[in-house]
Protein backbone atom coordinates (compact mmCIF):
# COMPACT_ATOMS: atom_id res chain seq x y z
CA UNK A 1 0.00 0.00 0.00
CA UNK A 2 1.20 3.47 -0.88
CA UNK A 3 -0.22 6.38 1.14
CA UNK A 4 0.19 9.98 0.00
CA UNK A 5 -0.71 12.35 2.83
CA UNK A 6 -1.04 16.13 2.85
CA UNK A 7 -1.31 17.40 6.43
CA UNK A 8 -2.47 21.01 6.92
CA UNK A 9 -2.75 23.32 9.91
CA UNK A 10 0.26 22.01 11.85
CA UNK A 11 2.01 24.27 14.38
CA UNK A 12 5.09 25.59 12.56
CA UNK A 13 7.50 24.76 15.38
CA UNK A 14 6.71 21.06 14.92
CA UNK A 15 7.92 21.18 11.32
CA UNK A 16 11.44 22.63 11.59
CA UNK A 17 13.35 20.30 13.94
CA UNK A 18 15.06 17.69 11.75
CA UNK A 19 16.06 15.50 14.72
CA UNK A 20 12.49 15.43 16.09
CA UNK A 21 11.00 14.67 12.66
CA UNK A 22 13.60 11.92 12.13
CA UNK A 23 12.72 10.34 15.48
CA UNK A 24 9.01 10.61 14.66
CA UNK A 25 9.29 8.89 11.28
CA UNK A 26 11.51 6.16 12.71
CA UNK A 27 8.93 5.56 15.48
CA UNK A 28 6.20 5.49 12.83
CA UNK A 29 8.10 2.85 10.84
CA UNK A 30 8.54 0.74 13.97
CA UNK A 31 4.84 1.07 14.84
CA UNK A 32 4.01 -0.17 11.34
CA UNK A 33 6.18 -3.25 11.83
CA UNK A 34 8.64 -2.13 9.15
CA UNK A 35 12.39 -2.77 9.08
CA UNK A 36 14.50 0.41 9.05
CA UNK A 37 17.51 0.19 6.73
CA UNK A 38 18.76 3.80 6.81
CA UNK A 39 17.46 7.33 7.29
CA UNK A 40 18.59 10.80 6.33
CA UNK A 41 17.02 14.18 7.15
CA UNK A 42 18.02 17.68 6.13
CA UNK A 43 16.90 20.92 7.77
CA UNK A 44 17.05 24.06 5.64
CA UNK A 45 17.93 26.35 8.55
CA UNK A 46 16.35 27.85 11.67
CA UNK A 47 12.59 28.09 11.28
CA UNK A 48 12.69 26.51 7.84
CA UNK A 49 11.45 23.20 6.51
CA UNK A 50 12.83 19.70 6.43
CA UNK A 51 13.14 16.99 3.86
CA UNK A 52 13.87 13.43 4.86
CA UNK A 53 13.47 9.77 4.20
CA UNK A 54 13.46 6.54 6.17
CA UNK A 55 14.46 3.69 3.88
CA UNK A 56 12.76 0.46 4.79
CA UNK A 57 13.25 -3.13 3.76
CA UNK A 58 9.54 -2.77 2.86
CA UNK A 59 10.13 0.51 0.90
CA UNK A 60 10.14 4.01 2.49
CA UNK A 61 8.58 6.92 4.38
CA UNK A 62 9.45 10.41 3.19
CA UNK A 63 8.47 13.89 4.37
CA UNK A 64 8.77 17.47 3.20
CA UNK A 65 7.69 20.28 5.53
CA UNK A 66 6.80 23.93 5.14
CA UNK A 67 6.52 25.43 8.66
CA UNK A 68 5.55 28.85 7.29
CA UNK A 69 2.46 27.18 5.78
CA UNK A 70 1.84 24.65 8.56
CA UNK A 71 2.05 21.94 5.91
CA UNK A 72 3.70 18.52 5.66
CA UNK A 73 3.69 16.22 2.62
CA UNK A 74 4.24 12.52 3.37
CA UNK A 75 4.81 9.48 1.23
CA UNK A 76 4.39 6.14 3.04
CA UNK A 77 5.01 3.10 0.87
CA UNK A 78 5.17 -0.35 2.47
CA UNK A 79 4.83 -3.90 1.28
CA UNK A 80 4.74 -7.27 2.99
CA UNK A 81 3.26 -7.37 6.47
CA UNK A 82 4.09 -3.74 7.31
CA UNK A 83 1.04 -1.56 8.01
CA UNK A 84 1.36 1.98 6.59
CA UNK A 85 -1.86 3.18 8.25
CA UNK A 86 -0.23 2.57 11.64
CA UNK A 87 2.72 4.72 10.61
CA UNK A 88 0.37 7.50 9.50
CA UNK A 89 -1.53 7.33 12.80
CA UNK A 90 1.70 7.85 14.78
CA UNK A 91 2.70 10.81 12.61
CA UNK A 92 -0.73 12.44 12.81
CA UNK A 93 -0.90 12.01 16.59
CA UNK A 94 2.41 13.85 16.96
CA UNK A 95 1.86 16.62 14.40
CA UNK A 96 -1.86 17.19 15.16
CA UNK A 97 -2.92 18.62 11.79
CA UNK A 98 -6.19 20.55 11.51
CA UNK A 99 -7.00 18.75 8.27
CA UNK A 100 -5.61 16.10 5.98
CA UNK A 101 -5.95 14.66 2.52
CA UNK A 102 -4.97 11.01 2.11
CA UNK A 103 -4.66 9.05 -1.11
CA UNK A 104 -4.39 5.27 -0.93
CA UNK A 105 -2.70 3.61 -3.88
CA UNK A 106 -2.65 -0.19 -3.93
CA UNK A 107 0.67 -1.28 -5.48
CA UNK A 108 2.50 -4.45 -6.33
CA UNK A 109 2.04 -7.82 -7.88
CA UNK A 110 -1.35 -8.45 -6.26
CA UNK A 111 -2.86 -5.45 -8.05
CA UNK A 112 -4.28 -6.22 -11.49
CA UNK A 113 -2.77 -4.01 -14.21
CA UNK A 114 -5.06 -1.51 -15.92
CA UNK A 115 -3.82 -2.64 -19.29
CA UNK A 116 -1.61 -5.34 -20.72
CA UNK A 117 0.85 -5.20 -23.57
CA UNK A 118 1.40 -7.95 -26.07
CA UNK A 119 4.88 -9.38 -26.21
CA UNK A 120 6.53 -8.81 -29.54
Amino acid sequence: MHLIADLHGIAGEKLCDADAIAALLRAAAQAAGATIVYSHFHGFGPGQGITGVVLLAESHISIHTWPELGFAALDIFMCGHAQPHRALAVIEAALAPDSRTIQELPRGYAVAPLSTREKS
